[in-house]
């Protein structure tokens, strides 16, 4: 389990520090701090750096009998679960709470759309997957400034949508790019035929109601492993403290 888990850290953390050399942040390490919206890249690393150091306090631990790591490792795990268990009260508590958050961090991230080439990419998929529009509709592009319907907007995709908000036609193969242009200046009726209408909050609300139960399923198969890594070392440091204490 816990070279897994160090195999996994190591792949997420590569993955990531590739795609920061691929967009020239780590030539110029300032960079970090100037996207306005959400760098994924940070989730490879995050994920990661947490995975890595998990994977190498249980492994070594094991292998050394060190109790210290071993200790290490299940508080850090109690720790993440505990985590793990307290944002999900919270999300079911304070679901409006939860709700208007999704809504800004989804707008603040339209602002930031043509900034970062991952980020275009994950809001891209996440339209494409749910199909839907903005945060709440697609009006919410207005607040990017390449798509918004100010007159004083000289952008070719002035009051549009990307293309990842169009509908989309089995029979095409090739993706239309333009597909988006002033599809925003048509009536709403006709805008429903071309682009998705709907917002990806709503969206993803409907998505976890009808995936419920996969979902509950994958955490609390993760919660079970977690316990289950806790348990198996505490009960090592235990066996370590034992025959030690024989000596």
């Amino acid at each position: 389990m816990t070279g897994f888990l160090q195999f996994l850290g190591i792949t997420f953390l590569g993955i990531g520090l590739w795609a920061w050399n691929e967009k020239g942040v780590l030539s110029n390490i300032s960079s970090i701090t100037d996207l306005g919206g959400f760098d994924p890249v940070w989730l490879f690393l995050v994920v990661g750096g947490v995975m890595f150091i998990l994977g190498f306090a249980g492994c070594i631990g094991a292998l050394r009998e060190n109790t210290f790591l071993l200790k290490f490792f299940s508080v850090f795990l109690g720790i993440i679960f505990f985590l793990e268990l307290t944002a999900g009260v919270l999300a079911f508590v304070f679901k409006d709470w939860i709700k208007d958050q999704l809504y800004f961090f989804i707008n603040n991230n339209i602002r930031a759309y043509r900034d970062d080439i991952d980020l275009q990419n994950l809001i891209d998929f996440t339209q494409e997957y749910w199909q839907c529009c903005g945060a709440f509709g697609a009006d919410d592009w207005n607040l990017n400034i390449y798509f918004n319907c100010t007159d004083s907007n000289a952008s070719r995709e002035r009051c549009g949508v990307p293309f990842s908000c169009c509908t989309k036609d089995p029979a095409e193969d090739v993706i239309n790019t333009q597909c988006g242009y002033d599809a925003r200046q048509k009536p709403e009726v006709d805008q429903q035929i071309v682009i998705y209408t709907k917002g990806c909050v709503p969206q993803f609300e409907k998505w976890l109601q009808d995936n419920l139960t996969i979902v509950a399923g994958i955490f609390i198969g993760i919660a079970l492993l977690q316990i289950f890594g806790i348990c198996l070392a505490q009960n090592l440091v235990s066996d370590i403290e034992a025959v030690r204490a024989s000596w």
